[in-house]
């Protein structure tokens, strides 16, 4: 019998969970989450959590066993999908009229005002993309392939860390290309947890050639973020298969991951060969200039001004993605305009402090250890033993390195806190990482992840 209150739903939920994940990651990834909402007509049951981040986590490691202990309780549920929750977000979406709901998209679920066939968003244009030294390229690159479908640079792979831009690119192509060739090409986006969805929803509703018929008859496919189908056999095969019929046909195949392929390391390696056989490009991290640039983007977007001095106050103060700038953006334009007030720079960097202090993690040595353990798929106490094993060794000498890198430890903290190692190994780690990552972009990208990690607020 379906359980209709959705509070009691997950609530059921949670409780078989916490039996099969660690209590500090149950913990980490679910706490404050919630159930969002069950459509009893499509079978699609969504999961609201913290922030992205969080989002792609619960989604790529979590997700098959949110949904069979849904439908331990709820046959009726066939697909899970997560979104951003809040419940400033709850009440926009929830006590709203329809008429509204396209216009709530605009502030935080843009999937409410996708094109219905293509599934892009109509924000995400070549002309609104910042371009600069991190990711011309990258840029160069997509305009290329706009011009010359499934002609030139196919498939397009572009790969980046969190928040540099890759979806709004990769989305700019098929707005692009819909425009210049009208209906004459069928072009369709697709985050890879739908298209891993849609693979479960046909496997369970044994209609298989649905999915055939929905990604094998198009002009452009588009996966966004492709890391998270690697392991997940059944839609590796179904993306193998779909990938090869339209590129036989010269069909155009685009796709965004948040690493290059070969550093995927639970994808086929069939899929990883065809992904490296086209044109690979990465966007890294903006400059200044290229911050400056998109601050003064940005607010152009929104209707409002901001001084030089608090632009440059912005681009100085928020390191590391565009997502963090567009953010504080927000704040700064919610307090001109709700409150009435004119932005002075003290103010300004008041409210820049106040966003950085909320999104920041109490950074310590033992919140590294976590995160390395979690990104190599090891326990903490791996990497503190004597174990010499390579896929240990690796990890124990990239803890050792953000150790150092991040919090500034001498090299006999280091090794103290390392397994009580002599602080000589922490300095050979240290310095092989180091020198590794100059010459090896493969390990570069994965420090760039691991910081990433390091530095969100689950």
């Amino acid at each position: 019998m379906p359980i209709n209150d959705l509070k009691t739903l997950w609530e059921k939920t949670l409780s078989e969970l916490e039996l099969q994940i660690s209590k500090p990651n149950f913990l980490t990834w679910f706490k404050n989450s919630r159930l969002v909402n069950k459509n009893p007509q499509t079978g699609v049951a969504t999961v609201g959590v913290n922030n992205n981040f969080a989002k792609e986590w619960v989604q790529s490691k979590y997700h098959k066993a949110i949904l069979e202990a849904l439908q331990n309780f709820d046959e009726e549920i066939s697909r899970v999908e997560y979104i951003v929750f809040s419940p400033e977000v709850e009440e926009k979406i929830f006590k709203k009229p329809k008429p509204q709901i396209e216009e709530v998209g605009q502030v935080g679920f843009p999937e409410f005002s996708v094109h219905p066939e293509t599934n892009l968003h109509p924000r995400y244009t070549f002309n609104g993309f910042v371009v600069g030294s991190s990711n011309e390229l990258a840029y160069a690159a997509s305009l290329a392939v706009a011009k010359e479908v499934g002609k030139k640079y196919n498939p397009f792979f572009v790969y980046g860390g969190t928040g540099l831009g890759k979806t709004h690119l990769i989305q700019a192509i098929g707005n692009e290309i819909t425009k210049t060739y009208k209906n004459r090409v069928k072009v369709k986006y697709v985050p890879s947890e739908r298209f891993v969805n849609d693979v479960v929803w046909a496997i369970r509703s044994k209609r298989m050639d649905d999915i055939k018929n929905k990604y094998r008859t198009i002009d452009v496919l588009i996966i966004d973020d492709v890391q998270f189908i690697g392991g997940k056999e059944r839609s590796e095969e179904e993306l193998f298969h779909t990938f090869n019929i339209l590129h036989q046909n010269n069909k155009q195949i685009i796709i965004s991951s948040d690493r290059p392929p070969s550093a995927i390391p639970v994808l086929e390696e069939r899929l990883r060969s065809r992904f490296e056989a086209g044109m690979i490009v990465d966007i890294t991290y903006p400059d200044y200039e290229m911050k400056v640039a998109i601050i003064k983007n940005k607010t152009q977007e929104k209707g409002f001004d901001l001084s030089d001095d608090i632009s440059h106050l912005i681009a100085s103060k928020i390191q590391r993605n565009v997502r963090e700038i567009e953010g504080v953006i927000n704040k700064l334009h919610f307090y001109k305009e709700y409150k009435g007030k004119d932005l002075d720079v003290k103010t300004a960097e008041e409210i820049i402090n106040n966003t950085i202090q909320q999104a920041a993690v109490n950074i310590n040595p033992a919140h590294i250890l976590k995160c390395v353990g979690q990104f190599f798929e090891i326990s903490q106490n791996d990497i503190l033993n004597k174990s010499r094993r390579k896929e240990i060794v690796l990890p124990r000498q990239v803890a050792m390195f953000l150790l150092r890198d991040i919090l500034g430890m001498s090299y006999p903290d280091i090794g103290e806190k390392v397994g009580k190692r002599d602080h000589t190994t922490a300095i050979h780690s240290y310095e092989k990482i180091a020198l590794e990552i100059t010459k090896n972009r493969d390990l570069n990208q994965k420090i760039i992840l691991l910081k990433e990690l390091i530095n969100k607020n689950p």
